[in-house]
């Protein structure tokens, strides 16, 4: 296994200049002349790079002239990081090409697995946390960084299941992973806030057990009431909703301990119209403003209550 901490390793990927500081919100057609016509105050925007792996089309013409304005994050979510196959090399190819065409500021993937052979099943699914896992997961990451020429980020999942042959706790495992890797790490706070309700988890302790200082993003979404199969509560990752009053809350819990991150707000159905959307990525501006009020005289206060 390559290991892209190693110095010679690292020089091979190039530089990455990070996202801006700012809140962004996911692309969608529903909203491209909306961005065009009115210019918003936004930090960057967001694209699912499957969305775009095709030459031309409208997409690119729309993303081309956002793209000559915002800064861009560009999110996949159909390498399958945590197959037990090799990678599809033609949907790494493609990925290089979209990369290459846009150079965005950040590019990320999730810790997951969507496919099966050549069968690709549309959704993230699960992982367990066993060493030979952590294998498996440290090399597709090695090669991907290696092929595109650059460090990626590594979401967490949102999960409704655990495995019983699991042996390190999830934020061990990412831990570990970016320790081999030198990748970076992406921390969907609806994900952990979901994971933490379903598991019976205190969500602040494991926003501090996660490799924070690996941090490169940070995303926000809503989430959807379900029940399991014994009637208790089950949420579900939707990204249909408002972010909840309870992510918010971890959201600031986070930012106190991060300082400001590049945040991203994610919807991605029940579309509402442009306007509220854009609220919402005030509201992220409006912590990331907070939180950089937590610097005092050139040091970070943390938890610490800013002296009024």
């Amino acid at each position: 296994m390559l290991n892209l901490t190693n110095t010679a390793l690292q020089t091979q990927l190039a530089p990455t200049h990070p996202l801006p500081t700012r809140a962004g919100v996911g692309l969608k057609p529903e909203h491209f002349q909306d961005v065009l016509s009115t210019q918003p105050d936004i930090g960057f925007f967001e694209i699912h790079a499957e969305n775009y792996m095709v030459p031309g089309g409208p997409f690119h013409h729309y993303l081309t002239c956002i793209r000559e304005s915002y800064a861009l994050s560009i999110h996949g979510v159909g390498l399958s990081i945590g197959a037990d196959g090799p990678l599809d090399l033609d949907h790494l190819q493609n990925l290089k090409h979209l990369l290459d065409r846009y150079q965005p500021q950040s590019f990320s993937e999730h810790l997951a697995w969507s496919t099966h052979g050549s069968t690709f099943l549309n959704d993230l699914l699960p992982l367990p946390y066993t060493t030979a896992t952590l294998q498996r997961v440290c090399d597709h990451i090695d090669q991907v960084q290696l092929y595109l020429g650059r460090r990626m980020l590594l979401e967490n999942p949102a999960t409704y299941l655990e495995f019983a042959s699991s042996t390190w706790s999830e934020a061990a495992f990412l831990s570990e992973v970016i320790r081999r890797t030198g990748c970076g790490l992406l921390l969907d706070v609806n994900n952990v806030y979901v994971s933490s309700v379903n598991h019976q988890r205190d969500a602040q302790a494991v926003i501090r057990t996660l490799p924070l200082d690996q941090l490169g993003e940070i995303h926000l979404a809503g989430f959807a009431e379900s029940q399991d199969a014994n009637g208790d509560l089950l949420l579900i990752d939707s990204h249909g909703a408002p972010v909840a009053q309870a992510v918010w809350d971890l959201y600031s819990f986070t930012l106190a301990l991060t300082g400001p991150v590049a945040t991203l707000l994610e919807r991605d159905n029940h579309i509402p119209p442009w306007p509220v959307l854009l609220a919402e990525a005030h509201l992220a501006d409006t912590q990331l403003r907070k939180a950089a009020g937590r610097y005092q005289n050139g040091q970070w206060l943390g938890l610490a209550e800013v002296d009024a």
